[in-house]
């Protein structure tokens, strides 16, 4: 028995000290986490449990917590994967219990570069309203996870009146977050001047409350900005899926770009421009931003003017802000080798007191007045109702413009972006669309976003065409009425025609007028009137047929008011 026992000491006392170490490597493994001043690459994103969603904010608003909190564990709820709330499931590998965010850096020339020591500190501008607090959440966390410290000044949340004034309060437990709450709704450019003028760091980095910064994210931009203070400079921007909050990544070589209704968009480079690229970390020069993500030196930000305060809630202040940065001294870019990831939402999650189709309209027509100059006729002629919208005072903003000595915005054409191209005609031809005596009329049904259309008598109210019977044929081929434009939704003889809203290059939505015939481009069917219902003329609908110009039914009257 005794030599039995002898035989097992030695392998249980192996055991006990192979399990003794595994402990401790494990338990180092969890704590090793990257902050500091020192630090340059931080450690990957850890998703981690969000079940202060259902019981509060307490707790989660230390760094320890912050940095060392436990992993997400897909066990705990299995509901949760489906939710607004798991911003922080992205398709990425698993080890064990943690999921790491893939770097989406796209060459690996970005690992090799160096930066500056002495990169100034930056203060993080965030505006937010109504915005979900998981999504809001992952927002600061990433970039405290992400950033070295010595490069943050200070996390500014400027809260825009939002419905539970709990959320901003409870933020500033984090390290380096600051709450301003504003005491009713200003909107986006107001909100971000006001945590700008508060902001103590060199440089501001205005940041969109729904999004997740990627490793690396903010040297890049602050060295650019630091080689020229003039620079405004944006980090690619990845998608983060808005359903399943998946994180996307983007195309590199992609810049912003604009048609004439000021509408934003992303255009790929040109062949000519992907060749004269000979380092892919090289940043993009681009027209415009996208607005909701860059880095700006502050002093420059202050001398051009800031923003445009008279702009209300969101919308069009991109277009502002890119004319005047280009026309007046500075430069935009796009660097590569900066990643940020964001949600693009389908609607707003908010309200426009004003609604958000007037809301943008008013913004960029701010816009045009001020810095497109005679060009500003190729904007009305793809918004002909911007022509009766209000816009406000601009004195102020033409007399920033001329005290600046900005260029023109042909100058801007012919040095910034040569490929916007100029309409050949942009004539708005606006009026009613007559049948003999009868006029198209639209009938929208409320709560309702495709309208339908009648031949009506034709009415005028004070000597005025009433305005469900005005029209605008534009250069872009579409016949719209305020936001809406005729559309085709289903193409086949005597498919209806409706009011949709308007798309810019739907080929659903585009006419032509040949002599009396108004004709859908993409089906070459003509616009008609057939008899319905009771048979009488007031219940004719307004549908597409093979045209024949024989048929009274197909000749139509353009007739300026």
């Amino acid at each position: 028995m005794r030599r039995l026992s002898r035989r097992l000491v030695l392998p249980i006392f192996g055991v006990f000290w192979i399990t003794v170490l595994l402990f401790f490597w494990v338990t180092k493994k969890n704590l090793e986490v990257s902050t500091g001043p020192e630090v340059q690459t931080p450690k990957p994103f850890v998703v981690r449990s969000l079940s202060w969603i259902q019981g509060g904010w307490d707790g989660y608003f230390s760094i320890s917590r912050v940095c060392t909190s436990p992993p997400f564990s897909p066990d705990r709820s299995s509901s949760y994967k489906n939710t607004p709330q798991a911003m922080s499931l992205p398709k990425t590998p698993v080890q064990g219990a943690q999921v790491y965010l893939q770097t989406t850096n796209a060459c690996g020339i970005c690992t090799l570069l160096m930066y500056c020591r002495d990169l100034p500190p930056t203060s993080i501008i965030i505006t937010f309203h109504n915005e979900a607090r998981s999504t809001l959440l992952r927002t600061i966390r990433s970039v405290l996870n992400r950033t070295p410290m010595n490069l943050i000044q200070e996390i500014i949340l400027v809260d825009d009146f939002s419905n539970d004034p709990g959320d901003c309060k409870e933020l500033i437990k984090l390290p380096k977050v600051k709450c301003l709450r504003n005491n009713q709704r200003q909107g986006l450019v107001r909100s971000r001047i006001r945590g700008a003028d508060v902001a103590q760091g060199t440089t501001l980095t205005f940041l969109d409350s729904h999004c997740e910064v990627n490793r690396d994210w903010l040297q890049p931009l602050l060295h650019r900005v630091k080689e020229d203070y003039t620079r405004v400079v944006c980090p690619v921007i990845d998608i983060i899926h808005l359903d399943t909050f998946n994180y996307i990544e983007s195309a590199s070589e992609l810049r912003g770009g604009f048609d004439w209704s000021l509408h934003f968009q992303w255009e790929q480079l040109s062949p000519d421009q992907k060749a004269r690229r000979l380092d892919p970390a090289e940043p993009i020069r681009t027209p415009i931003i996208a607005g909701g993500l860059f880095v700006m030196d502050k002093s420059w930000f202050d001398y051009l003017g800031k923003y445009d305060v008279d702009m209300d809630i969101w919308g069009g202040e991109n277009f502002e802000i890119s004319f005047r940065v280009w026309m007046c001294g500075g430069s935009l870019e796009i660097v590569p080798c900066s990643r940020v990831g964001h949600v693009f939402r389908k609607k707003h999650p908010y309200v426009f007191p004003d609604g958000n189709a007037n809301t943008y309209i008013k913004n960029t027509k701010r816009t045009a007045e001020v810095w497109m100059d005679e060009y500003k006729q190729y904007y009305y002629a793809a918004r002909p109702f911007a022509l009766e919208r209000p816009f406000g005072n601009i004195e102020s903003r033409l007399d920033l413009r001329k005290n600046l000595h900005c260029q023109s915005f042909k100058w801007y054409l012919e040095n910034v972006y040569p490929e916007l191209r100029i309409p050949q005609d942009s004539s708005i031809q606006k009026g009613n669309i007559r049948q003999r005596q009868k006029c198209l009329e639209s009938e929208r049904q409320k709560n309702q976003e495709i309208s339908s259309l009648k031949l009506r008598p034709c009415v005028k109210i004070k000597g005025e065409d009433t305005k469900s019977q005005i029209w605008a044929f534009t250069y872009t081929q579409q016949i719209i009425q305020k936001e809406l434009c005729l559309s085709v939704i289903t193409v086949f003889p005597g498919a209806p025609v409706v009011l949709a809203l308007c798309k810019n290059g739907d080929d659903k939505q585009q006419w032509t007028k040949t002599g009396s015939r108004i004709e859908h481009m993409a089906s070459h069917l003509c616009l008609d009137t057939d008899m319905f219902g009771d048979g009488t003329e007031n219940s004719r609908e307004i549908v597409v047929n093979p045209c024949e110009s024989s048929l009274m039914s197909q000749h139509w009257d353009m007739v300026s008011s």
